[in-house]
């Protein structure tokens, strides 16, 4: 999971509005201690929606340009709860340094002044990886993290 990630600098983010209806967006993430953080703004959608319902999924997927089949694309969908992350907390300061080391710094910099922007902790409760037809895993292990081979249910075709 984490060499599959580790290329892509943006997660996909599932959330619920106040209606239980779902909104997708995208964020800019951190990957450290086996938990996912994403920095964002208080006027976002997906902002009010996780504050609201702290139920959020993560979805990571290969570029389509680099896909040899559009209909089998490598992706991750992860399940997640979150958490707001203090901005007088160590953690606040340790995961924005880590921003800042992963992305341009100086944007970062200045988006940490703004303080309007909030920094959410995901913790991985459940997920699946597919890497192609027949290569699908769901995501386990002890720190959430590990590729578990999925059992029966193969594709079917008319003969």
């Amino acid at each position: 999971m984490k060499n599959f990630i580790s290329n892509i600098k943006t997660a996909i983010i599932g959330t619920l509005d106040k209606d239980n209806l779902p909104f997708s967006s995208y964020a800019p993430y951190i990957y450290d201690s086996n938990r996912f953080y994403i920095y964002i703004a208080s006027m976002a959608t997906h902002t009010k929606n996780i504050e609201a319902n702290p139920h959020a999924s993560l979805f990571f997927i290969e570029d389509e340009s680099k896909s040899e089949n559009l209909f089998a694309r490598k992706r991750i969908s992860l399940q997640c709860t979150s958490v707001k992350i203090g901005r007088d907390s160590a953690r606040f300061e340790e995961v924005l340094a880590l921003f800042g080391l992963k992305f341009d710094s100086s944007m970062v910099a200045m988006l940490k002044k703004m303080t309007d922007f909030n920094l959410f902790e995901l913790e991985v409760k459940a997920g699946e990886a597919t890497f192609g037809f027949g290569d699908a895993y769901l995501i386990g292990g002890a720190e959430m993290n590990e590729l578990v081979p999925r059992r029966g249910g193969g594709h079917q075709s008319e003969q």
